[in-house]
C-alpha cells in the first residue's frame, strides 16, 4: 500500500538534513523547520552546495526542541542556538571561517528558504532512489538520498511515480490529510553529482543519469511537462486548506483527480 516512508527537513539550507517521525505543514506551505536557516554572504547571495563543495566537509546535527545546531569537521567542533540573535551571530562567525566568506544566518519560520518560495515539499518515492542507484557501481541507496534530499519519500509505489503528477489534467495525491498537487519536476544541480561524504563528483554521472532516464521514462508521465532528462523529484504546492495539518510517517497515500478538492 502507498504510504509514506519517510520525512526530512533540512533546518539549515546546505547542511545536513533531519528524518522525523511527523511534522506539521507551514503558513507558506513548506515543512516545518525544512530550511529554517540559511547562510548568506554580505552581497545577499546564498551560501549553499550549488555554490561550494566544502559543504561535505562538516557534519551537522539540529535539535528542534532548544534550537541547538551542531557542527563538527576534522578539526573542530561547536554548537550554537540557532532561535538566538546572538547565537546565530556566533554560528555566523564560526561558518564563516570555515566556509572563507563573512556571512550571517538569518531565520524564516513561516516558509523557510526553499529554493522555489511559491511552491511546498519535494517528493520521490523509494522505488525511484533505488532504480537509480541502480544505475551507478559506487552509489547507494543512502548515499542518492542525500544526494537528492527530497522532503517527503512515498513507499510501496513504483519507481518514477512522482512524475504522473505534472502537466494536463495530472492527478493530485493525499498523504493522510494533506493534499499535495505537482508543480513542477525538479531539474537537478551540481550536488547530485557529488559523493555527499567525500565531495567528490562521481564520474560521468549526468552523462549517464540523462541516458538512463530517458530509456525509462514512465509511459504514466506526460513528457511536454519536463524541460530535459536531468530531472529527478517533484516539487508539490500544498494548498492553504491543509496548512497547520500534520504529515506522519506510515500516513496512507492515496491518488486523487486533479478537480477534487
Amino acid at each position: 500500500m502507498a504510504h509514506v516512508e519517510r520525512l526530512t527537513v533540512y533546518p539549515v539550507k546546505a547542511l545536513d538534513g533531519m528524518d522525523c517521525e511527523s511534522v506539521s505543514i507551514r503558513p507558506g506551505g513548506t515543512l516545518a523547520h525544512d530550511r529554517e536557516f540559511a547562510m548568506f554572504d554580505d552581497a545577499g547571495d546564498v551560501v549553499n552546495g550549488k555554490r561550494t563543495s566544502r559543504v561535505h566537509d562538516i557534519d551537522t546535527g539540529y535539535d528542534p526542541e532548544s534550537g541547538t545546531l551542531s557542527v563538527t569537521t576534522d578539526d573542530d567542533s561547536a554548537s550554537f542556538d540557532l532561535r538566538d540573535e546572538r547565537g546565530r551571530s556566533r554560528a555566523a562567525d564560526w561558518l564563516g571561517v570555515f566556509f572563507g566568506v563573512d556571512l550571517t544566518v538569518e531565520r524564516d519560520e513561516t516558509l523557510g528558504y526553499v529554493d522555489r518560495r511559491e511552491m511546498g515539499p519535494s517528493v520521490i518515492s523509494t522505488a525511484t532512489l533505488e532504480t537509480v542507484a541502480s544505475w551507478f557501481d559506487d552509489v547507494t541507496v543512502d548515499g542518492l538520498r542525500r544526494r537528492l534530499r527530497a522532503n517527503v519519500e512515498i513507499g510501496g509505489v513504483p519507481a518514477f511515480w512522482e512524475d504522473r503528477f505534472v502537466g494536463a489534467d495530472a492527478p493530485a495525491f493525499r498523504a493522510g490529510g494533506v493534499r499535495f498537487e505537482g508543480v513542477t519536476p525538479c531539474g537537478r544541480c551540481v550536488v547530485p553529482q557529488r559523493d555527499p561524504d567525500t565531495g567528490e563528483a562521481t564520474p560521468g554521472f549526468r552523462e549517464q543519469f540523462v541516458k538512463r532516464r530517458q530509456a525509462t521514462f514512465p509511459e504514466w508521465a506526460d513528457q511536454d511537462a519536463f524541460d530535459h532528462f536531468y530531472t529527478v523529484m517533484l516539487i508539490t504546492h500544498v494548498p492553504e486548506a491543509d496548512r497547520g495539518a500534520e504529515l506522519a510517517v506510515g500516513d496512507p497515500v492515496e491518488v486523487v483527480p486533479a478537480a477534487e478538492t
